[in-house]
């Protein structure tokens, strides 16, 4: 065989005997598994000789233990173990489950570490923000505990904690919340006051990119083995404005740049959209935006309406940004032409956003949009369920 190394020759030639008592039998599963591992060159060598054995007596099912042992340069009787714990446990290359030497630290401790992770380091009277592993063990050791940076470190690896990291998160602000959410996820959907939409209606999603800047500075393009360099100096030569009317439907981009924000801006985007067809003939036009000042509440609804009568404007809820899916495509702007910000003049910059806007349209990709009407409220109701319990 080719992962085997040939054995060295028998002094004595094995006379027979009775055939072994166990004959453990393999599937096809299992000496796929014992081809993989008998090649390896990073597996133990304990589980890489196993695996040669049960290859070894998948070909020569009635090869006696000691002189599979011979050819494996182990012992008879570990030939004989594996036989038969193949034929009574099945197949299994790994070793078996083994109690260990017993623990050298109480519960109680365990308890201990764990609690001062899971609890805030001001609350303890240390100057940090967060914990880490040096500073949980400096509190352990302070109760008087002998142990050791290392055991408090496996501790918190065990229990999967990791006290130094945290993520941000916002308590949702707007009373109608749930109501706003659920009506843009459904649009999502293809669905408006719980009907359908038909094919002719069109949904827009809009906002601004504020204040990107043309910088000028030195970039080095990359070679083999070197990244691209830009130089950490830069004169500032303006900022402009990104305005996008993302259409959610086809995934096409509209936008403009502007010198500021506002509502004239905001309304010439609208006008440079509504103007194109399928948007000036469609039955509906949804425009979702958030609650900037240039599009807020329902005097724009209104102003909006007056100018174009198949205009819906549909707000998100107060700080749920993530709604929008052309905050999508401006993070896609901002990894593909924003970064690193490199632009002699705003004329240069507001040409590159344009022409890869232009360049996106001829390759239209619709964000595939997953987080339902139905997700979101499984969520709400897990969240309920957690504050119930909680309070109990």
């Amino acid at each position: 065989m080719p992962t085997i190394q040939p054995a060295p020759r028998a002094r004595h030639s094995w006379h027979g005997g009775p055939p072994p008592k166990y004959q453990p039998r393999f599937s096809e599963a299992d000496i796929a598994q014992a081809r993989a591992w008998a090649c390896s060159q990073a597996l133990p060598h304990a589980e890489v000789q196993r695996a040669r054995l049960a290859l070894l007596l998948h070909e020569q099912p009635d090869l006696r233990s000691p002189e599979a042992a011979r050819r494996l340069g182990q012992s008879a009787s570990w030939v004989c173990k594996w036989r038969r714990r193949w034929v009574e446990a099945g197949f299994s290359l790994r070793d078996a489950p083994r109690p260990g030497r017993r623990p050298q630290f109480a519960d109680w401790v365990l308890a201990l570490v764990i609690a001062i992770a899971c609890e805030l380091p001001s609350r303890l009277g240390l100057p940090l923000s967060r914990h880490f592993g040096s500073s949980v063990w400096q509190v352990v050791r302070g109760e008087g505990v002998v142990i050791s940076l290392r055991t408090v470190q496996r501790i918190l690896a065990r229990h999967h904690l990791k006290p130094w990291r945290y993520r941000s998160w916002m308590h949702p602000r707007d009373p109608r919340f749930i109501e706003k959410t659920r009506i843009i996820l459904d649009l999502y959907a293809g669905f408006w006051e719980g009907k359908p939409l038909s094919s002719d209606d069109q949904i827009i999603s809009a906002d601004e990119k504020t204040s990107i800047q043309a910088r000028r500075r030195q970039m080095v393009a990359p070679g083999p083995g070197r990244p691209g360099r830009v130089e950490s100096d830069y004169k500032r030569r303006g900022a402009l404005q990104y305005l996008c009317a993302w259409d959610v439907r086809r995934g096409i981009p509209w936008g403009r740049c502007e010198p500021k924000t506002g509502i004239a801006a905001f309304t010439r985007l609208v006008d440079q959209v509504m103007a194109m067809e399928p948007y000036r003939s469609a039955p509906r036009v949804f425009w979702i935006v958030d609650n900037g000042t240039s599009h807020r509440g329902k005097k724009a609804a209104r102003r909006l309406r007056e100018r174009y009568p198949n205009l819906i404007l549909v707000h998100t809820p107060t700080h749920a940004s993530w709604l929008n899916q052309v905050e999508i495509f401006f993070g896609i702007v901002q990894r593909k032409v924003l970064t690193p910000a490199v632009a002699d003049s705003l004329e240069e910059l507001a040409a590159r956003l344009l022409a890869f806007e232009a360049e996106y349209r001829r390759h239209p990709r619709p964000v595939r949009w997953k987080f339902t009407r139905q997700e979101f409220d499984r969520r709400l109701l897990e969240l309920e369920r957690c504050t119930q319990q909680l309070a109990a």
